[in-house]
């Protein structure tokens, strides 16, 4: 396998991060994953743009143009011959004697890319997840896409001990997302989601399937939605990069839509793969 650091794709077995790499000991950096269907890279516009925002946010400055790094990336994916998979992409503010105080400009960021495997959970998509609830106790810049990720670890590390596939976060009383997904709930035919702002990651896949439910015909509204009142609605999904539409059967233990998929997740889920890159489609294979 190649990775990607800074300008050199190098063998993994060559890859070494220094002890005092800013993103090893304080998590200062960001990152993205992006997915790559049939040997196409998806929506790898939208993500380096979110990177390149991320960055910025944080007072990191990228040490390549987007252009140059849409470069990199078409090359990590030909050389490693990514097929159906993914590619984790990170930049930290660089390499420097530890203090909480941001380095001086002589000090460059640092990047690295690679492929992770990913493939679409089409059993679980057809079958439905359970999860669960927990409080909110991140910072509120969620719309950074930061390596800080401790409480999402723990939070997703719960909900594999209670056997379940995600926990979804509220704070003060309000459903904001899932520890690596966002959150979905569905009435009378309308999704609904959290706004767009500094409680939630504006999920990449998130406004994909905004399309998606447009071109289908389905009503959203952005708004915030009252975990008392989660059980007045009648289906519920998750959606990241690499679980696409995800149907939500239960929340801490109630069922939605009897107990499976319900018709508008389901809708949803055949809209956005139809979003989706497809060579046989095209004419390509």
């Amino acid at each position: 396998m190649k990775i990607l650091m800074n300008t050199k794709l190098i063998d993994r077995g060559q890859a070494k991060v220094d002890i005092e790499d800013r993103g090893y000991q304080f998590g200062d950096g960001v990152y993205e994953v992006i997915r790559v269907y049939e040997g196409e890279i998806f929506t790898m516009d939208e993500h380096l743009q979110r990177l390149e925002r991320s960055a910025g946010e944080i007072k990191i400055s990228l040490p390549y143009s987007l252009t140059e790094l849409k470069d990199r990336i078409r090359e990590l994916v030909s050389v490693n011959q990514v097929w159906d998979g993914g590619i984790y992409m990170q930049v930290t503010r660089g390499v420097s004697p530890r203090n909480h105080l941001f380095p001086g400009s002589d000090i460059p960021a640092q990047l690295v890319a690679y492929p992770i495997p990913s493939k679409r959970p089409e059993e679980l998509q057809k079958t439905g997840v359970e999860v669960i609830t927990a409080e909110d106790m991140r910072w509120k810049r969620c719309d950074i896409k930061s390596l800080n990720l401790l409480w999402n670890v723990m939070a997703k590390q719960e909900a594999a001990d209670a056997g379940k596939f995600e926990t979804i976060f509220v704070r003060d009383g309000i459903v904001t997302e899932g520890s690596s997904t966002n959150f979905y709930a569905v009435k009378d035919g309308t999704v609904y989601t959290h706004p767009s702002n500094h409680f939630i990651l504006n999920g990449i896949t998130r406004l994909k399937i905004l399309e998606a439910c447009r071109n289908a015909g389905v009503n959203t509204v952005e708004r915030e939605i009252q975990a008392s009142e989660l059980d007045q609605y009648e289906e519920a999904f998750i959606s990241s990069t690499t679980i696409e539409v995800m149907p939500i059967v239960k929340i801490d233990g109630k069922s939605y839509s009897k107990g499976k998929p319900g018709p508008v997740t389901l809708s949803i889920q055949k809209a956005f793969r139809d979003l989706l890159p497809d060579r046989k489609k095209d004419g390509v294979l």
